[in-house]
């Protein structure tokens, strides 16, 4: 079964399109790199699937039900089982590492005794139990990305975005999280679908990479191919 679905989509903004009739399919576990320039409308595809907006004309699947349509969210970002990891992290400063993990979880009603034992498992996956009380700013670059990760991993989604999550880390600390985030796929089974410009990473990270540009798909295929 396909996890995520893009069908026909077009996504405008005043004047310009990001995405003109676009189609992609991400199956159950498959790890998928949409590669191309900036602008050419990788993250709107992101954020159609995620749930943040509506496509103008299209369908967007997600576990091979309807979740949007032409202009309508038939279900919203938080139950979709989806989850994201972007480019600047978004995480709340105001917050600790602890009460990051915690905060979807309060909203998808998930018992307390449940919150502390996933938020401990994650936080110790990730090496980071010790920061748990922590605020994220005070935290390195690698390691406010791993919380990033453990946020968006501790609701159990069925699928990952990831929006160039690692362009801003040097070579080293790159080449680190892109082995963590390959052995978290394989722990876990999510369906990943990252969205990068770097095509060394694209290679590193997917089964198949798409070629996206000017809104629509000009090549996909498995990079070892």
């Amino acid at each position: 079964m396909s996890s995520l679905q893009l069908e026909g989509v077009a996504k405008g903004y005043g004047s310009r399109k990001a995405l003109d009739g676009f189609s992609l399919e991400v199956g159950e576990g498959e790890r998928v790199a949409l590669l191309g320039p900036s602008g050419c409308g990788k993250t709107t595809a992101l954020r159609l699937l995620a749930g943040f907006e509506a496509p103008d004309a299209g369908r967007v699947l997600v576990g091979g039900s309807v979740v949007a349509e032409r202009g309508r969210i038939v279900v919203p970002a938080e139950r979709r089982g989806i989850g994201m990891v972007f480019q600047d992290l978004a995480l709340w400063p105001h917050m600790t590492v602890r009460g990051n993990l915690e905060f979807g979880l309060r909203a998808q009603g998930v018992p307390s005794q449940e919150r502390e034992r996933r938020i401990h498992q994650m936080l110790a996956r990730v090496e980071l139990l010790e920061y748990a009380d922590t605020n994220p700013g005070s935290l390195s670059g690698g390691q406010q990305q791993r919380v990033a990760l453990a946020r968006a991993l501790v609701l159990r989604p069925r699928a990952l975005l990831m929006d160039e999550p690692l362009s801003n880390l040097d070579e080293e600390l790159n080449l680190k999280l892109r082995a963590e985030i390959l052995q978290l796929q394989a722990e876990f089974g999510f369906a990943l679908l990252y969205v990068t410009h770097d095509r060394e990473e694209a290679f590193a990270l997917a089964d198949r990479i798409v070629l996206v540009a000017r809104g629509r798909t000009i090549l996909e295929g498995d990079p070892a191919g």
